[in-house]
């Protein structure tokens, strides 16, 4: 069977080798066409070949090239939808040559200032949550906003994720009640976003884990490094790996599970790091990663789960983010805000387009709308009375597009609890 380096070796950027296999990979994916209307990068592909070479994926010049691998966002959909991945003798993985050539462009151009600055959003996040007012004020100001735009390439229309008050300072004042650990010791990899942006989703997921006696530390950490690596800067990604992995590490050997409340760093830690910093260390970290609706539902599996709740949510439209589709471990947030008396949940699977920094950029904004546009239709449709997604960027373009407030699943939980009703706006 065919087998790709791993990310962190030389080979992966190797020019040569990664033409080679491009041209291996989109003959298959021409003869195929499963993945024809799937995202925008197959599209252009096939239409590309088809009607520029008459059939011929070989033909591909480098701008049809170089095409291919900006139209793709990283959803990581087409590789569940495939039928020639490992362990076919094809080995066909389109997610990671996308990530091959973009490695390999950036080892050959360099990372481009916007990408290593959208690849650091621990940067953003400290200098955002340090003035977090006059942060957001420039976040919304138009003349600010069209400076960013011109420079950096951030279109000016979209919506920026809103900075506040850290998670990790927040969860440092707490005492855990006496209860906590009967049931579990987990570590939370609470996530940049929730780290600067999204604190509440952090409050949230530590008092329902406390609530059904499970113990919650939060060791030293950084960002997971997806968003450098969707950049191509691979010794980012890596340096933030091998840190993770040393402080999760230290936790797993503990006794502790890692909790994650995002699918992207998620998959990240469970699909990526492995191959990113291959190793014994790396794999039992990885084996021991949940996503926070999966351990919950764990738990509620062995009887540990508090069911005692003191509201209803009414009509839930739970978006089901890509990153979580493609770890194929099911609906876990349906399955859990399904238990909440008097609530019904809705499962929408349609990409969002924003999927990483990618819907950001001014010249991917119009098509980022386009991808989005079938789910916005379907929700606009539902009615719901509560919108939910383990997704924060696709929170944030579903906030954009029809005004009403998109939470955690774990928001909605901890509101049932507690008997609130959560503000639409």
């Amino acid at each position: 069977m065919i087998s790709s380096p791993d990310i962190g070796s030389p080979a992966f950027t190797d020019p040569a080798a990664l033409r080679r296999e491009e041209e291996r990979v989109y003959d298959i994916c021409a003869g195929c066409r499963r993945c024809y209307n799937l995202c925008p990068s197959f599209t252009y592909l096939l239409d590309t070949i088809d009607e520029r070479h008459d059939g011929d994926a070989s033909a591909l010049d480098a701008a049809e090239d170089r095409r291919v691998v900006d139209l793709c966002f990283g959803c990581n959909l087409c590789y569940p939808h495939c039928p020639y991945t490992p362990p076919h003798r094809w080995a066909v993985d389109f997610p990671l040559l996308m990530l091959r050539a973009r490695a390999t462009r950036a080892r050959r151009e360099g990372v481009r200032l916007r990408d290593r600055i959208l690849g650091n959003p621990e940067l953003l996040g400290r200098l955002g949550s340090a003035v977090p007012t006059l942060a957001n004020w420039a976040n919304r100001n138009r003349l600010l906003r069209w400076g960013l735009e011109r420079t950096l390439g951030i279109d000016r229309r979209r919506r920026l994720p809103r900075y506040g008050r850290r998670f990790s300072r927040w969860f440092r004042r707490q005492t855990p009640p006496a209860e906590a650990g009967r049931n579990g010791r987990v570590a939370l990899f609470y996530t940049t976003p929730v780290e600067f942006n999204h604190a509440e989703v952090g409050r949230a997921a530590t008092h329902v884990l406390w609530r059904s006696g499970v113990a919650v530390a939060c060791p030293e950490q950084v960002c997971c490094g997806m968003p450098a690596l969707d950049a191509g800067d691979v010794a980012g990604a890596l340096r933030r790996a091998r840190w993770n992995v040393e402080h999760l590490g230290r936790a797993v050997d503990a006794g502790l599970d890692v909790v994650v409340p995002g699918p992207t760093c998620s998959r990240m830690l469970r699909r990526e790091y492995p191959r990113l910093l291959p190793g014994a260390a790396t794999e039992r970290v990885a084996s021991r990663v949940y996503d926070l609706a999966e351990y919950l539902v764990k738990l509620h599996a062995a009887g540990k789960l508090d069911v005692r709740f003191g509201g209803s949510l009414g009509r839930v439209a739970y978006h089901a983010p890509c990153h979580l589709r493609v770890q194929e471990i099911g609906f876990k947030a349906r399955d859990l805000l399904r238990l909440v008396p008097d609530t019904t949940v809705e499962v929408h699977e349609r990409c969002t387009g924003m999927d990483g920094t990618w819907g950001l950029k001014r010249e991917f904004y119009e098509t980022s709308q386009a991808v989005a546009g079938p789910l916005v239709r379907a929700l606009d449709a539902a009615r719901p009375d509560l919108v939910v997604s383990d997704c924060p960027l696709a929170a944030l373009q579903l906030e954009e597009a029809r005004g009403q407030r998109v939470y955690h699943p774990v928001e909605a939980l901890w509101a049932a609890y507690e008997g609130r009703r959560l503000p639409a706006v």
